[in-house]
């Protein structure tokens, strides 16, 4: 999509802080944080919202889901038990869907938060 800025950010041609890239996925931090760690992971293909998501979609919104942990524990936001049962850590993820969901970039994208109590 040619006025998509999440496409020109996959494409290079604008800047972002890269967290975690392969060939269907790219992760970068917020550039306007809502938590100490603010970071979102985008589908390289381009889908307006995840209402847009057909069942061929399913593997790519699967790792997605499971980039998300991976890479919140390695910004200090791991969800963790001790041999106690306690847990502690953890981070909140958000897809923001259509205008009243809160989307504003129609490319999807989920939002990645923690380093506090949200």
């Amino acid at each position: 999509m040619d006025n998509c800025i999440f496409c020109k950010i996959v494409a290079k041609q604008i800047p972002a802080s890269v967290l975690y890239e392969d060939d269907d996925l790219l992760a970068f931090k917020d550039i306007n944080p809502a938590a100490p760690v603010h970071f979102l992971i985008i589908p390289k293909k381009h889908l307006a919202s995840l209402a847009d998501a057909k069942p061929e979609d399913a593997v790519l919104l699967g790792k997605m889901l499971e980039l998300a942990p991976k890479l919140a524990a390695e910004h200090g936001c791991a969800y963790v038990e001790d041999a106690d049962g306690n847990k502690s850590g953890g981070f909140k993820t958000v897809v923001n869907t259509g205008p009243n969901g809160g989307q504003v970039v129609y490319h999807l994208h989920m939002h990645v938060l923690g380093g506090a109590k949200l």
